[in-house]
C-alpha cells in the first residue's frame, strides 16, 4: 500500500511551510508565529488558501504576515549503469 503523503509527491505536491504572524486578540500590539506544514501545489497554494480561509472565519487572531517556503520532494533522477547496477547520482 502507497502512503498518502507519497502519492501526493507522484501528483506534483511538495512540501509547503508557512510562517503565520498574527495579533494576539486580547493583546493586538503583540505578534506571534504559527508555523503551518503540509504537502501543497505551487503556485497556486490551495491547502493553504484553505487553512487561510479558516483561520480568518473562525479564529480571532488577525493575520498580519504569511511567508511561504515550497519544495518538490520527487523529481527526475540521473541513473547511470556501473558495472552492472544502477545507481543514483
Amino acid at each position: 500500500m502507497v502512503s498518502t503523503d507519497f502519492a501526493r509527491q507522484i501528483a506534483g505536491y511538495g512540501l509547503t511551510t508557512a510562517g503565520i504572524l498574527y495579533r494576539l486578540p486580547d493583546h493586538p500590539s503583540i505578534l506571534q508565529e504559527y508555523i503551518w506544514q503540509d504537502y501543497d501545489l505551487a503556485p497556486r497554494f490551495p491547502e493553504l488558501n484553505k487553512f487561510l480561509a479558516f483561520w480568518q472565519t473562525k479564529l480571532d487572531g488577525k493575520l498580519f504576515r504569511i511567508t511561504v517556503a515550497h519544495k518538490d520532494l520527487i523529481g527526475p533522477a540521473d541513473l547511470s549503469a556501473v558495472s552492472g547496477e544502477f545507481r543514483l547520482q
